[in-house]
Parts: structure tokens; C-alpha cells; sequence
């Protein structure tokens, strides 16, 4: 049996550990029973964010005619759009696939890898062994248990990149980040696109105001309804009729396609773990300390396959913590209060900390302060008018427990905030200090900074 100082399972962040390895002079073996690059390149980040920014250009382009500019979409080219994000994606996984197979001191897998003993993986009837194992195994769509899906064509997030022609109208199950991406994406090329969440708001983590306010945006352009489940669905001619249940009682809703986006599950169970002593949560996700060891000594978890904070940038910072554990070097634990993530719908929404409530939770004394876009200068030459940014911060040392923002470049403006809570004592200090360039959209954050607040007096932001 064939043995290795290092196993990687998973080409996504794993990528990370197996190049650190090879680099190190240790004999690795990767394996990946995808595509090379793991979810973010392949079905995640890279191709949504390729078919989201036209759908942006559309929206502002339709916005325009609000600012005195008329101007008309002759044609969206859906093929075209698909396409290009489809050949981004080659591109960047072409190094890697002709790579692997070259570099002195790696050996690649292809093919679902299962424990079959100790430190023992077999892969296409081939078994070996490794001293140390990094399980980067990532996540794949959850499929809710819904009544008649099998009989169905259904989509996800892996499988709809293929689509060739633009569906006439869509239905997707779900309410959380892909979801909404995915709406905002297919009604902006022209599908009739229906949302149904499970969830009694879009973005359920999320700020209330924040959920509320892109809800309403986003029923301008779309039909959503919120704390539904849908309980079966059917395949009738050319369409999918799916069955939903409510406080409003029982509705049926008719699209071209279906598109399950009701959230993610760990593939860490397709691997066989409790074969090699790796244990897993109720939900599936397998356990891990600050440092990413698993319950098995010489084995280290990370990335979606943990289930923490389920982002790219996180299994990033992930992977260098546990190759920094495994060759006893130091490193910070990860604070999962201050890890950021955006969601690129329309409008925009980038969150990083703590909300309101789960500070109030925690039993802390905090201050919150708010700003509209629209009353700064450049928030009102783009009329956004329902845009916002809510920071919450320790009162008595005005450190920074959480920042929100709903709006456009939301991702982008959040990253102020994402530096200061990481510098020194995390104090607001340095945004309000600072000078902000006027006019220019990051005013709004210091502003939101200087109008603070008592907790609890929620401002709504309807549209």
C-alpha cells in the first residue's frame, strides 16, 4: 500500500495545504472528486458573481431613466452571458488540471474518496495510506425532502450553469444568499421568477431592517413569498407546478424550471469519517477545535466540510491556521465574530459581527448608529434612497461589535469597518477620526458612526 506524509481531500481551499506540503518537501496526495478548484471556481463565487454583474448593468440601466437618462435594452444575450462565465471558469482551472499531474511530490486522486481504515483512503478500488489528513471535502446543494422532486428536472447551484437558453420563468425554493443572488440574476435577463422561502424573511440572519427593506425591493421586480414550505411539486407539459403551504393557506405556484437553493450540507459524509475516527455534529458537519483538529490525532478539518461560517475568505484563513497547527507554528484563532460576508443582490447587503439582538443576547451595553445613503451627497446623485449602514458598538468603549449595510457597493464599503475591528482595540475611533473624501459614498459609514442611539428604537426602511 502506497503511503504519503500528507492527504488532502479537496482541491478548493485544500489547494492551500497540498501546495504548502509539496513545498515543504512532503510527499502528498490530493484528492478531488469534482472538479479541480472545489466550489467557489466551479458552481460558486466565480461563475454567480461572472452572471450577477450584467444583471446589475441591467438594473441601472433600467434605474436610469430616474436621473433623466432614457436609455432602452434592445437585448439580452442569456447564452452569451452564460458563456462567458463558463469560460472564465475554464480558465482558471486549465493551470491547475495540467498541473497536478506534474508537479514532483503530489500524486492526484480523481474520484469520491472513502475511508476504508485508520489514516486509509481508497479511491477507484486504489487504497493508501497517509500519516497526516486535511478533510476540505466542501458542501453540495441540500435537498429538502419535497414530495414528487424526483419526478422533476430540477436545478441548483452545481447544475445551472449549463443552461444554454434563458427559462421562460423560474421558482426557487429557498431564502437565503444563493437564493436571492439567483432571483435577482434571472429576473434581471427577463424570467419570471417566483420566491418561495421557508424562512418568514429573506436573509434570516441578517438585520430585520435589512431583510425587510430587500424584500420590498425586491417584490418590485419579482413575485416572493416568505414563511411558505413547499410541499411538493409536480411535472405538468412544459412546466413545474410546486405545491406550497402557509399561514395563508395552501398555494400552487407554475414555472418553466424549478431551482432548489434552500441552503448547503457538509460532503464529509460521502468520505465515511467514523471509519479513521472523525466524528461528526447532528447536522452533519464534523467537529473541529480553534485549531481545526478533528476528534482523531493527525487529522484537521476546514472549510464548508466544518460548517462554521460557510465563505471562501474563511477557508482560506482556515487553511493557513491548520497548516500553521500541523507544522507547530503559531497562528490566531479565527474570531467568527468578525468574519464579513456580502450578498450580491439588488440591492446589495455586506454584514460583518454582530447584529442588534444577538448583541443584546449577549448581554452587552451597546449604542447603534444609522445613516442613509440618500442623505450624503453622492447617496443622493445615485438615488438610494433605502440604502443604509448600521454599525453597533460596545458603549463604553465605543469598540465595534458589528456593521450592516444594504446598498450599493455594500461588500465594498464594509471593508473599512472589517479593518478597524481588526486593528488595536477594534475602537470606531479611526472612522470618525479619519477623513472621508467628499462627497463620497464612505461617508455614510462615519456618519452612521456619529448618530448613535439607544438600542431597541428600530428605524424601518420601507421602499
Amino acid at each position: 500500500m502506497e503511503r504519503f506524509d500528507v492527504l488532502v481531500v479537496g482541491s478548493g481551499s485544500g489547494m492551500m495545504i497540498a501546495e504548502a506540503a509539496v513545498r515543504s518537501g512532503l510527499r502528498t496526495a490530493l484528492v478531488e472528486m469534482g472538479k479541480l478548484g472545489g466550489t467557489c471556481l466551479n458552481t460558486g463565487c466565480i461563475p454567480s458573481k461572472m452572471v450577477i454583474y450584467p444583471a446589475d448593468v441591467i438594473n441601472t440601466i433600467r434605474r436610469a431613466e430616474r436621473m433623466g437618462v432614457h436609455a432602452r435594452i434592445e437585448s439580452v444575450d442569456f447564452e452569451q452571458i452564460m458563456e462567458r462565465a463558463r469560460r472564465f471558469v475554464e480558465h482558471d482551472r486549465k493551470p491547475m488540471e495540467e498541473s497536478v499531474g506534474r508537479t514532483r511530490g503530489l500524486t492526484y486522486f480523481h474520484g469520491m474518496g472513502e475511508f476504508v481504515g485508520d489514516y486509509t483512503m481508497e479511491v477507484g478500488g486504489e487504497a493508501f495510506r497517509a500519516d497526516n489528513v486535511f478533510l476540505v471535502s466542501g458542501s453540495r446543494p441540500l435537498v429538502p425532502p419535497i414530495k414528487g422532486l424526483d419526478g422533476v428536472d430540477y436545478l441548483t447551484s452545481d447544475n445551472l450553469w449549463d443552461l444554454r437558453r434563458r427559462p421562460e420563468s423560474v421558482i426557487i425554493v429557498g431564502g437565503g444568499f444563493i437564493a436571492c443572488e439567483l432571483a435577482h440574476f434571472f429576473s434581471a435577463v427577463g424570467a419570471g421568477t417566483t420566491v418561495l422561502s421557508r424562512s418568514p424573511r429573506l436573509l434570516r440572519y441578517a438585520e430585520p431592517e435589512i431583510s425587510e427593506t430587500l424584500t420590498a425591493q425586491m417584490r418590485q421586480r419579482m413575485h416572493v413569498e416568505t414563511g411558505v414550505e413547499v410541499t411538493r411539486v409536480e411535472q405538468k407539459g412544459g412546466e413545474v407546478e410546486a405545491t406550497a403551504v402557509g399561514a395563508g393557506g395552501e398555494k400552487t405556484f407554475r414555472a418553466e424550471r424549478l431551482i432548489i437553493a434552500a441552503g448547503r450540507r457538509s460532503n464529509a459524509d460521502l468520505l465515511k469519517p467514523e471509519r479513521t475516527g472523525v466524528q461528526l455534529d447532528d447536522r452533519g458537519f464534523i467537529k473541529v477545535n480553534q485549531r481545526y483538529e478533528t476528534t482523531k490525532p493527525r487529522i484537521w478539518a476546514l472549510g464548508d466540510a466544518i460548517g462554521k461560517a460557510m465563505y471562501k475568505h474563511v477557508a482560506n484563513r482556515e487553511a493557513e491556521i491548520a497548516w500553521h497547527a500541523f507544522s507547530n507554528s503559531h497562528a490566531h484563532p479565527l474570531d467568527y465574530d468578525k468574519v464579513p460576508y456580502a450578498v450580491f443582490t439588488w440591492p446589495q447587503v455586506a454584514s460583518v459581527g454582530l447584529t442588534e439582538a444577538e448583541a443584546l443576547r449577549r448581554g452587552l451595553d451597546i449604542l447603534v448608529g444609522e445613516y442613509r445613503y440618500i442623505d450624503t451627497a453622492r447617496g443622493a446623485a445615485m438615488d438610494e434612497e433605502d440604502s443604509f449602514v448600521k454599525v453597533v458598538l460596545e458603549e463604553k468603549t465605543y469598540r465595534i461589535l458589528g456593521a450592516h449595510i444594504l446598498g450599493a457597493e455594500a461588500p465594498t464599503l464594509i471593508q473599512e469597518v472589517v479593518n478597524v475591528m481588526h486593528s488595536g482595540e477594534g475602537a470606531v475611533y479611526p472612522i470618525m477620526d479619519a477623513l472621508h473624501i467628499h462627497p463620497a459614498l464612505p461617508e455614510v459609514v462615519q456618519r452612521a458612526a456619529y448618530h448613535l442611539r439607544e438600542p431597541g428604537h428600530t428605524h424601518h426602511h420601507d421602499s
